[in-house]
C-alpha cells in the first residue's frame, strides 16, 4: 500500500494536517504539493471545520526541497529553464496561493527543523507554536537558490524586513526560543506538549461563530495588501452578513443569559 504523504484527521471543528514522510524529513515533493493543496480546498468547502493545525511527522517539520533531487535534477529541479518555470508556477507555488486562500485560521505546530520551503510553509500559517527542538532556516542561498515558493513575500510579514533579510542572507537557523523572542512563534513548549497545546488553542479559536470567524480572517489578511478605504469597504460589506446571521443573535442571547453560546454556523 502506498503511504499517504499528507494525512488529514478531524477532531470536532479542528482539522489536523500532518506531513507524513518522516524518513525523508517531510519534503515538499510534487505528490505532497498535490495532496496538500487538495486538502486545503476540502477544508475551505467544509463549513464544519473552523481551524487547521499543520505539523510534521517524526523529528522534522519539513526539510523543504529534496537536496538529492537538486543534485540529480529530478522533480522540481528537472528540465529546461522554461520547463522549470512552469514546474514552479503549477507545482510548489500552488501552496502559497492555497494558504493565502485558506478560509479558516491555521496554526503551524512546528515539531522540529523547518528548512527552506519548510520554513516558508510555517510562515504561511497564521500562527506558530513550536517545540524546543524546532528551528527555522531560510537556507536557500546555502544551496545556491532563492526562495521560489513565496517565502520572500511571507517571511517579512511575519518577522519584519530586517530579520527576514538576516535569515535569508545568512541562511542561519533560528532557534525556537529566538523565534519566540522575535514574535514569530507564539509559544515554545516541550515536545510532548506541542500537539495538545496546539489543539487547545485551535479548539478555543474553533469555538467562535464559524462564518464570522472566516470573515474576520479574510478581513485581516486583505488588510495586508489593501488600502484603509478598501479594507473599510470590505468590512462594511461583510458586517451586515454577520449581523443577520443566527449565530450573532445566539451570541448576544448567550451573553445576556450568562451561558456558553451554541453556534450552528448559520
Amino acid at each position: 500500500m502506498t503511504q499517504e504523504k499528507v494525512i488529514l484527521e478531524r477532531s470536532g471543528r479542528v482539522a489536523l494536517v500532518t506531513l507524513n514522510q518522516a524518513d525523508r524529513r517531510n519534503p515538499l515533493d510534487d505528490e505532497t504539493v498535490e495532496a496538500f493543496v487538495d486538502i486545503l480546498q476540502s477544508i475551505n468547502q467544509d463549513t464544519g471545520i473552523s481551524c487547521m493545525i499543520l505539523t510534521g511527522s517524526g523529528a522534522a517539520f519539513s526539510a523543504g526541497g529534496n537536496v538529492k533531487d537538486m543534485r540529480d535534477r529530478r522533480g522540481l529541479f528537472a528540465g529546461t529553464p522554461a520547463q522549470m518555470r512552469q514546474s514552479y508556477l503549477h507545482g510548489i507555488q500552488r501552496i502559497p496561493l492555497a494558504m493565502w486562500g485558506l478560509e479558516v485560521p491555521s496554526i503551524a505546530a512546528v515539531n522540529g527543523p523547518a528548512v527552506g520551503a519548510g520554513c516558508d510553509l510555517a510562515m504561511m500559517c497564521d500562527m506558530r507554536v513550536a517545540s524546543h527542538t524546532a528551528s527555522f532556516a531560510e537556507s536557500f542561498l546555502r544551496v545556491g537558490l532563492i526562495s521560489g515558493d513565496g517565502g520572500a513575500w511571507y517571511l517579512p510579514r511575519v518577522v519584519g524586513l530586517a530579520r527576514a533579510y538576516q535569515m535569508a542572507f545568512t541562511g542561519d537557523p533560528v532557534s525556537a526560543e529566538t523565534a519566540e523572542r522575535w514574535g514569530c512563534v507564539a509559544e515554545v513548549v516541550a515536545a510532548d506538549d506541542l500537539l495538545p497545546h496546539a489543539h487547545k488553542l485551535a479548539a478555543k479559536i474553533a469555538s467562535q461563530p464559524p462564518q464570522a470567524l472566516r470573515m474576520m480572517k479574510r478581513l485581516i489578511r486583505e488588510g495586508l495588501v489593501s488600502t484603509l478605504p478598501q479594507n473599510l469597504e470590505l468590512a462594511a460589506a461583510m458586517q451586515p452578513l454577520a449581523q443577520h446571521a443566527e449565530d450573532h443573535a445566539e451570541a448576544i442571547a448567550a451573553m445576556f443569559e450568562k451561558r456558553a453560546p451554541d453556534f450552528k454556523g448559520l
